[in-house]
């Protein structure tokens, strides 16, 4: 296995881009050990992909990202804080800097589409309703979801559900966006739709946005980094055109399937990170 690669963003070189840093993060379940020694830094507003084996523990990371779960050892800083050291009630205020879609959406099934994406706006703030429908209709017009405010969940398609998740997410207007496996469960053709609708909010509204999938290769076209999970650390992260070109013969068969090199002709994969990056600017 290769050693972790330590990344710089474009925009500054070493830490002082990154707007969350994982060091030395270490955490066992029982006698089974999940992440051993993994450090990462994420880059402020880009959208960050990580890869790996199910039950690698991609979904433990992102846990650890938001403080639902504490390392053994390790550190989780946000914006320079250690998210380990907090107690509950400075943890609930630094988390108000996130929003997470989660597989299922997590949608409230006796809630319309309108009063779920308003739920967080009367939990969290102090908005009228006139504010809070005005906001609830902005958002849902960004998902595409004109004119299903009225509906239930259980009256949506799955690509619906999850666009109704995610104007729920961004409806507080998060820094940090983490997406738990949010094309799980779609067809290929919805789970494009959701990609390129996580592209599109990321570019508009400029959160830094930290996705775990299994979409490969689709998520090479809308990734501005991604970093591969290997036995409890990341063992290399990279830009797409970069990061395909591995040498590193484990992390190329996980990308390929075992069916040789994704893109054999450097000239290749540079078009993809050449038209990712195209896409970004304003």
């Amino acid at each position: 296995m290769t050693e972790m690669v330590k990344t710089s963003t474009p925009d500054a070189a070493g830490a002082s881009s990154a707007v969350i840093r994982l060091v030395d993060l270490s955490k066992s379940f029982g006698q089974q050990p999940v992440l051993q020694g993994l450090s990462l830094d994420i880059p402020r507003e880009k959208l960050t992909t990580i890869i790996g084996r199910s039950g690698g523990g991609k979904s433990v990371l992102l846990k650890h990202i938001i403080g639902l779960i504490r390392p053994d050892r390790g550190q989780v800083l946000v914006e320079g804080t250690d998210m380990t050291r907090l107690g509950q009630r400075q943890l609930n205020e630094i988390r108000k800097k996130f929003a997470m879609l989660f597989q299922g959406s997590a949608l409230f099934d006796s809630l319309s589409v309108f009063e779920n994406v308003a739920f967080p706006l009367r939990e969290k703030t102090d908005l009228g309703e006139e504010e809070i429908r005005h906001k609830v209709l902005e958002m849902l017009e960004q998902v595409g979801l004109t004119g299903m405010e009225q509906k239930y969940p259980s009256e949506l398609s799955g690509g619906m559900r999850k666009r109704a998740g995610l104007a729920r997410a961004l409806v507080l207007g998060p820094e940090i966006m983490l997406f738990d496996e949010p094309t799980t469960g779609l067809d290929p053709l919805l789970a494009r739709t959701i990609h390129d609708l996580i592209q599109e909010t990321q570019r508009r509204y400029r959160f830094t946005a930290v996705m775990v999938s299994h979409e490969i290769p689709e998520i090479f076209e809308i990734s501005d980094y991604v970093a591969m999970l290997l036995d409890g650390k990341i063992a290399e992260m990279a830009p797409p055109a970069q990061f395909v070109r591995t040498q590193n013969p484990v992390i190329q068969e996980f990308i390929n399937g075992g069916r040789g090199a994704l893109c054999p002709d450097p000239a290749s994969a540079g078009s993809v990170a050449a038209a990712s990056q195209e896409a970004r600017r304003p």
